[in-house]
């Protein structure tokens, strides 16, 4: 599924190419895992009702891989305990982040969606550095 493509994508792009950016106005790999990890912490931070200043933060661009990627997988237990919480009764509760306020699924679809959106992004770059992306694995 999405979440496993997000992370075998990071898993599979050597460490090297962490700093890989197409064009010098765009972000690196880097970049957009962290920016994955930052986006899922808020939206499903906010889902779980976790204080901001309480939720892990992703590390430089510059950080090694292991680091963002460790922060990568931290994002995503939080989010695997936002999913888990959402019940037919609690779909539709107002939840508020920053000038945003929505449901409680619509925070959940969102995360979704820019993970789909920012997971295209990861698979051109490692087409680009001559990898398969996973979803394109046999």
């Amino acid at each position: 599924g999405l979440k496993g493509n997000i992370l075998k994508a990071a898993d599979k792009m050597p460490a090297d190419s962490y700093s890989f950016r197409p064009t010098p106005d765009i972000r690196t790999f880097a970049r957009v895992v962290n920016h994955v990890t930052e986006a899922q912490l808020r939206s499903c931070g906010t889902i779980n009702g976790t204080a901001p200043d309480a939720l892990p933060k992703a590390p430089p661009e510059t950080a090694d891989k292991a680091a963002i990627v460790a922060a990568l997988q931290a994002s995503f237990a939080e989010c695997d305990k936002a999913m888990a919480s959402l019940t037919d009764e609690n779909l539709l509760q107002m939840l508020t982040l920053g000038p945003v306020t929505r449901t409680r699924i619509g925070f959940a679809w969102a995360t979704v969606s820019h993970d789909n959106e920012q997971y295209a992004t990861l698979a051109l770059y490692m087409r680009l550095k001559g990898l398969v992306p996973p979803s394109s694995e046999k």
